[in-house]
């Protein structure tokens, strides 16, 4: 696990090329600090940052290939870098390590070109240059585990694993873009090649950029992999599959040269993975999860019940309002977008822990839902498809088991819920009908912004554009939906990969594995009924878990949101959101805003509705990515800088290393 940044330059002055790019390097240390280099040739630098957890010795970057044509700058592990390594070397390819996956990717990629990507199982962001032809390519995983961004600064190129690498560029400034900030309101994420920063791009999942001559070529190399023929045999041999398959998963993610934990939230997916872990793992797993003081997020009971049953070595971080508010400046920093929930900030502080603790990396639960169809959603998309061939007691059943865990969808709320789901059971949003209602809250939302464009435009036009998506059932294209927005936006890297490498920490997702993924799939196809939530998964794994974890209702992780800022009052709140320092973030309508903040300081908490309280946190990490990224010039002048000493000592310079190279 390591971060990369990088930029090919005419602006630049050659002596102050190393500068740059150590300083590039310098503001996404957290991500790899173990170690640091860079590559610099002619109008090219290239560095990374490393976490040493596969092959510490032999794995330094910037790594080059025998002859010194190739180089490379990775972020990540491809977890079947063993067989890929045994593939290679019987075509001849020439290895200098023992087992570094680093190396692997290098000789993949001069074997098989931009074919190398579909062969990798793993969560990967990589940079490679061609020395003898200037050619760059950059490219990045199937589900957006890892991140990659890039942009243009007048004639130059800059890339990074995180945007904050930009600020160290001789020029270079942040300016908030209201029509990204829209669809990120509406949407709940950015689209998969946006961020909410003006002139700046994210490479999207499962693609390759190539910069060759002066042009730009971008192309996805594959797709989400649910798209497969139904599984043919029992439903005991499907069981079967799907247990064999995570357990391969797992297996495969436990390659490490140091300890693995694991993230158990007490529910299913974390509590299936902590089970194949104990199994496989050499040594006594640890586990760690985060209990709330406020009991209606707490979820302790059952994290302590499954961690006795595996035998576990658990530890549990508790977090309170005042945890959540005083590390708020510190995760949206890290985060980088406007975000709805402060959940990630309970995330951020878990992996802080976790690195107290001794550990590098950790596997968790993520994707399972999207990959089994485990959401509410997916039912709630079948039900509003088949409403008006239903008759009433039907619906009224099936709407009451969609979400028990949710008072206002009780008896009491039925003949609302009726004339509402009634009201959005034909589609409005060409290709978004799964998605509808809530995007309703995006709605409200958007109403931030004084420019009151269409905040689902952009996706309409990605949907409508993407490949076999119109003849996708309803529930299949709310599936698409989920992956390529809140999955890969949201869950994967603000509340997970972000918050985890802002202490050194790397996460690694068994259910996404490509494998597992397409498995999930088939069995959907032969298995799912649309009423029972994963019911596949929960009996492959029912003999080995506490009964209680396989047959509770699903209870989603969530973290107190406006109410803990009401309970705490940060100091920094009175000013982040007075009148003179919202003034400051041009494209807000400040008559709205104000009204917000003065409705969520001064009501219950029982009169704040859902999509008050999303917008109020979209407001306030909006406002803190304000100061953080747009007012402060990077020196700490505007008193928004948050990490500390950012120097770095760079133990590998391959200072115009391949200068000769095309006269060999």
């Amino acid at each position: 696990m390591c971060g990369l940044a990088g930029f090919l330059s005419t602006s630049v002055h050659p002596d102050a090329t190393a500068g740059v790019i150590t300083s590039m390097l310098s503001n996404i240390r957290h991500r790899g600090p173990d170690e640091a280099g860079y590559y610099l040739d002619d109008g090219i630098a290239m560095g990374a940052v490393r976490l040493a957890i596969v092959d510490p010795a032999d794995g330094s970057q910037p790594m080059s290939d025998p002859s010194g044509r190739y180089w490379i700058c990775f972020n990540g592990e491809i977890y079947n870098h063993i067989e890929l390594r045994a593939e290679l070397a019987r075509l001849g390819r020439p290895f200098r390590t023992d087992h570094s996956d680093t190396e692997v990717v290098l000789q993949a990629w001069i074997q098989w070109g931009s074919d190398c990507f579909t062969r990798f199982n793993g969560a990967f962001a990589v940079a490679i240059r061609d020395a003898l032809t200037g050619d760059l390519v950059l490219a990045r995983d199937r589900y957006g585990k890892r991140p990659l961004f890039y942009a243009d600064h007048g004639d130059d190129f800059l890339f990074a694993s995180e945007m904050k690498a930009f600020r160290a560029f001789p020029g270079f400034r942040f300016a908030l873009d209201p029509s990204e900030l829209a669809t990120t309101f509406g949407v709940w994420t950015p689209l998969p090649d946006r961020t909410p920063f003006h002139g700046i791009r994210q490479l999207p999942t499962a693609s390759v950029l190539t910069l060759s001559g002066g042009r730009r070529s971008l192309r996805a190399y594959e797709d989400l992999g649910f798209d497969v023929p139904a599984f043919d045999g029992t439903e005991a041999e499907a069981i079967d599959f799907v247990r064999d398959t995570l357990r391969t998963s797992v297996e495969m993610r436990l390659r490490s040269d140091v300890e693995v934990g694991v993230y158990l939230s007490g529910g299913l997916d974390s509590s299936i993975v902590t089970r194949l872990a104990t199994r496989l793992s050499p040594h006594q797993v640890r586990t760690f999860s985060v209990a709330f003081q406020d009991r209606t997020f707490d979820e302790s009971d059952s994290q302590s019940l499954v961690a006795e049953h595996l035998g576990t070595l658990h530890c549990t971080v508790p977090i309170t309002s005042a945890d959540i508010t005083d590390n708020f400046p510190a995760a949206v920093y890290h985060a980088e977008v406007p975000t709805f929930r402060t959940s990630f900030v309970p995330m951020f502080l878990l992996s802080r822990h976790v690195r107290d603790a001794g550990i590098k990396t950790i596997l968790s639960g993520e994707g399972a839902d999207e990959a089994f169809l485990g959401y509410s959603l997916f039912r709630e998309t079948l039900l509003r498809e088949q409403w008006n061939e239903l008759p009433d007691d039907e619906r009224r059943t099936r709407l009451a088991n969609l979400h028990p865990e949710l008072a206002h969808f009780g008896p009491a709320h039925q003949a609302h819920l009726l004339g509402l789901y009634q009201q959005f059971s034909e589609e409005r949003l060409p290709g978004l009908f799964s998605h509808e209602m809530r995007y309703q809250n995006g709605r409200f939302a958007a109403r931030l912004l004084a420019d009151r464009r269409d905040p689902f435009a952009d996706l309409l036009d990605l949907v409508a554009a993407a490949p076999g998506y119109a003849g996708m059932s309803a529930v299949h294209k709310a599936q698409w939906l989920e992956y390529k927005t809140l999955l890969a936006g949201f869950l994967l890297s603000t509340q997970g990969e972000r918050a985890a490498l802002a202490h050194s920490v790397e996460n690694r997702c068994p259910f996404l594995d490509p494998a597992v993924v397409r498995a999930a799939a088939s069995v959907n196809l032969r298995y799912d009924d649309g009423q029972t939530e994963k019911a596949i998964l929960k009996k492959a794994f029912r003999a080995e878990l506490p009964e209680w974890t396989t047959s509770r209702p699903k209870q989603p992780y969530r973290a107190p949101g406006s109410a803990a800022f009401k309970d705490s009052r940060p100091e920094y709140l009175e000013l982040l959101l007075s009148d003179r320092e919202l003034a400051k973030i041009d494209c807000l309508d400040h008559t709205f805003a104000r009204r917000l903040v003065d409705k969520i300081m001064s009501s219950p908490v029982e009169e704040i509705s859902t999509k008050e309280d999303q917008t109020f946190v979209y407001l306030l990490t909006t406002a803190v990515l304000n100061q953080q990224f747009v007012l402060d010039d990077g020196s700490g002048r505007h008193g928004a800088s948050v990490p500390g000493d950012l120097d770095l000592r760079v133990t590998v310079d391959n200072r115009r290393a391949v200068q000769k190279v095309g006269e060999r």
